[in-house]
């Protein structure tokens, strides 16, 4: 960091980073905020993710969030949460802040309501909103409601964002301040294809064998057969975009394989696979392959959390 940065400009919002992963919502803020933000506490569980994370932030992050006291989490302004959807058992809003036990935003909730954060930063599956007949959504907005937040939600797709992926999420963003009238960021209008992430030259290892590219067509076949569009995707680099890449991709590959001349298909490259996903071509990967395609699919595109924050960095001054 340049040191003729005014030092009353640093460290101005504390933020925390909850189910971390490696970091991609955190990446996002840092790139939209630059010095105006300071990263004070985050938390992951899964001990690959940490290892990236450490890698390329710096620090290792707290474990199992549901084992931690609000109290033990330091004072902040902004609460960056990619939390899991599981089922929420009783998704009936009889009992408000309650209706949320058992679950890991319960987890959430709780710190919210003790250090009562400026902004609180949700990200989810796009199908949370419908969950439960659209239950478990209300749940979680009447929570951040009752807690005394203006609620913001909209779903928003990565390959509107200069990421050439068709990947829909849900954001949920909570401003303490009820005045505030968040907008969320517009399609960026930017030609992109996916000859753009790809590396010029790559391992054979990626190549597809001959037996599960041979599975690959059986299994398409069998779906057609059955009326229906399941099997593998296949694109090449002038394709606009890809399908989502999930955390599953280091199994077979099967969702994006990538065309190549005389040969088998190919999987992408755990660098390309970031590189899909916004991530900087910079970013460190220090575990296996098998981690890092599990940590990408897991992730975020970083670009539309950035467009994001720079919209509440607005809101927020």
């Amino acid at each position: 960091m340049s040191k003729n940065i005014d030092m009353k400009l640093i460290n101005n919002y504390k933020v925390i980073d909850l189910f971390a992963g490696v970091g991609g919502i955190r990446l996002g803020f840092q790139e939209a905020f630059k010095s105006e933000a300071s990263f004070v506490f985050s938390s992951e569980i899964d001990k690959f993710a940490k290892i990236t994370y450490e890698a390329n932030y710096g620090e290792i992050p707290h474990g199992d969030i549901t084992q931690i006291e609000p109290k033990d989490i330091p004072p902040f302004d902004i609460l960056l949460g990619g939390f899991p959807c599981q089922p929420f058992s009783n998704a009936g809003l009889k009992k408000g802040f309650d209706d949320t036990r058992g679950t890991l935003f319960f987890d959430i909730a709780k710190i919210v309501e003790f250090h009562k954060p400026k902004v609180v930063f949700l990200e989810n599956v796009k199908g949370f909103r419908n969950h439960d007949k659209g239950n478990t959504f209300k749940v979680v907005k009447k929570t951040l409601e009752d807690l005394g937040y203006k609620v913001f939600a909209e779903v928003l797709n990565a390959k509107h964002f200069g990421v050439p992926q068709n990947r829909e999420r849900i954001y949920i963003i909570g401003f303490f301040n009820n005045d505030v009238n968040f907008e969320f960021p517009k399609p960026l209008n930017k030609e992109i294809n996916l000859g753009d992430i790809l590396e010029d030259k790559v391992d054979d290892k990626y190549t597809i064998s001959d037996k599960l590219w041979a599975g690959h067509q059986r299994r398409k076949l069998a779906h057609k057969a059955k009326g229906n569009g399941f099997g593998y995707s296949i694109f090449n680099e002038k394709s606009p975009y890809t399908s989502t890449i999930s955390a599953r991709y280091y199994k077979d590959g099967s969702e994006i394989l990538i065309e190549q001349k005389d040969k088998n298909p190919r999987k992408l490259s755990p660098k390309e696979a970031g590189r899909l996903q916004g991530f900087p071509k910079n970013f460190k990967i220090v575990v296996s392959d098998t981690q890092a395609y599990k940590q990408f699919g897991n992730s975020v595109a970083v670009p539309v959390i950035e467009a994001l924050a720079r919209n509440i960095f607005k809101s927020l001054n």
